[in-house]
C-alpha cells in the first residue's frame, strides 16, 4: 500500500484527532492512528474506547488498505518537516512503514489495522442540528464548572436537555453551577444526556469558526457529532443528573448591579491577600457601596476595596470563594453583571446584563460561612 500527501495537510488532520488517542498500557494499539485508504481517500481514526475521532482527506493512492501507525513518532516527525509532499510505503504483511520526504527516509513499525478497535456507528439515533458557534459558546460557558470528582460521575460531564422550545446545557461541581440556555436552537423531541468533559474539550478545539451546522445524533449510549470531514463519537455518562433546578433559589430580593471588569479585577487583587486554602472574600453591601475584603490571619495579610454599585435590597454581608467568582466572571460577557442574593447562607446568582434574547445564562455560586471577628 502506497500513498502521497502533503506534510502540512496531514499534520493538521492528525493534530485534530490526536486528543482522542490514549497512552494505554493495557491496550498499546490505542497509541496508534488507524490509516484507512479507500478510493483515494485517507480516513484517520483515533480512540481511547470512550471517545473516538475520525477525519478524512484526499491523497494520491492507487490501492486500498489499512494500517495502524504509532501516533507520537509520526507527529514528532511531521512537526519537524517543512511543507512538502511525503510518501508512505506500507508492507501489507509485516506492516512496516517507510516514509520518504525530500532527501530523507524514515522507517517505523506499524500494526495490523484489523486489530484496531471498531469505531462505533450511529444506530437507532435521534438527531438535532446546532450551529457550530452555538455549540462552541455552550461548551465555553459550561465546561469550567464541570466536576473532577470521580465519586460523582454524573457531575463529570455537561448535562444537555433538548426540548421543542430551547436547548439547555448545565454543569456543576456542587460549589458552582452554570445553566446556559439557547432560545434559537430547538429539537423535535425532548431528550437529555450527559456528555463527558474530554469529548467536549476535543469537540471545541475541532469546531470550525464559520456559520456551519453540526449534526448531533444520539442514542441511549453514545453521541455523534459530524461537521466538515470530522466525526466525533463519545460514550455518554450513564448516570442520573442531580435535580439542578431545585438548587436555584427563586426568590432573591437583594439585587446588585456592577461593572463586570471592575468587579473581576478587584477580586483578582483582593484574593492575593486571602487565605490560600479557602480563598475567602467578604462582600459587604451598604446602600450603593460594595466593600470587598479578605484576610489571611496566618500571615496577618488583609485587603479592603470599595466599589460603587447599584443595589436594591437590605444591607448584607456574605462570603464567597473568590476563585469561583473569578472563574465565573471571566466566562461571562457583557459590561455589567447582576448578583442576586437572598441571605448569607443561600446561593448567589450571577446573571450577565446582555441584550441577546437568544441566550440565557445563569451562574450560581455557593457562599462560605464567615467568621465574624471584626
Amino acid at each position: 500500500m502506497r500513498f502521497i500527501v502533503s506534510t502540512s495537510t496531514l499534520l493538521k488532520h492528525l493534530q485534530t484527532v490526536n486528543g482522542a488517542s490514549s497512552s494505554s498500557t493495557v491496550l498499546p494499539i490505542l497509541e496508534n492512528f488507524l490509516f484507512e485508504i479507500k478510493e483515494g481517500n485517507l480516513t484517520i481514526s483515533a480512540t481511547d474506547l470512550q471517545t473516538s475521532m475520525t477525519t478524512s482527506l484526499p491523497v494520491e493512492s492507487k490501492e486500498d488498505g489499512k494500517v495502524a501507525v504509532p501516533a507520537k513518532i509520526l507527529l514528532d516527525t511531521l512537526k519537524t518537516l517543512p511543507d512538502q509532499p511525503i510518501s508512505f510505503n506500507i508492507d501489507n504483511t509485516t506492516f512496516s512503514i517507510e516514509i520518504s520526504a525530500g532527501e530523507g527516509k524514515y522507517k517505523l513499525s506499524g500494526e495490523n489495522g484489523d486489530d484496531f478497535p471498531k469505531i462505533p456507528v450511529v444506530e437507532n439515533a435521534s438527531s438535532v442540528s446546532l450551529p457550530a458557534s452555538v455549540l462552541s459558546e455552550a461548551i465555553t460557558k459550561t465546561i469550567f464548572a464541570v466536576s473532577n470528582d470521580e465519586l460523582r460521575p454524573a457531575m463529570t460531564g455537561v448535562y444537555c436537555q433538548l426540548s421543542d422550545q430551547f436547548i439547555t446545557f448545565v454543569a456543576t461541581d456542587a460549589h458552582k453551577l452554570v445553566r446556559y440556555r439557547r432560545m434559537d436552537s430547538k429539537a423535535d423531541k425532548t431528550a437529555s444526556f450527559i456528555l463527558p468533559k474530554k469529548a467536549l474539550t476535543l469537540l471545541k478545539a475541532a469546531l470550525p469558526t464559520g456559520d456551519m451546522n453540526v449534526a448531533v445524533d444520539y442514542n441511549a449510549t453514545s453521541a455523534f457529532f459530524k461537521f466538515d470531514n470530522i466525526n466525533l463519537v463519545c460514550r455518554l455518562i450513564d448516570e442520573r443528573y442531580p435535580d439542578y433546578e431545585a438548587v436555584i433559589p427563586a426568590n432573591n430580593p437583594n439585587k446588585l448591579i456592577i461593572d463586570r471588569a471592575l468587579f473581576l479585577n478587584t477580586l483578582r487583587r483582593v484574593v492575593i491577600f486571602a487565605n490560600k486554602t479557602t480563598h475567602q472574600v467578604r462582600l459587604k453591601i451598604n446602600g450603593s457601596e460594595l466593600n470587598i475584603s479578605s484576610e489571611d490571619l496566618d500571615f496577618a495579610n488583609e485587603a479592603h476595596e470599595r466599589l460603587s454599585c447599584q443595589y436594591e435590597g437590605e444591607d448584607l454581608e456574605i462570603g464567597f470563594n473568590a476563585r469561583f467568582l473569578i472563574e465565573m466572571l471571566s466566562n461571562l460577557s457583557g459590561e455589567e453583571v447582576t448578583l442576586e442574593l437572598s441571605t448569607p447562607n443561600r446561593a448567589g446568582l450571577l446573571i450577565p446584563q446582555t441584550n441577546d434574547e437568544n441566550e440565557n445564562v445563569l451562574m450560581l455560586v455557593m457562599p462560605v460561612m464567615l467568621n465574624n471577628y471584626n
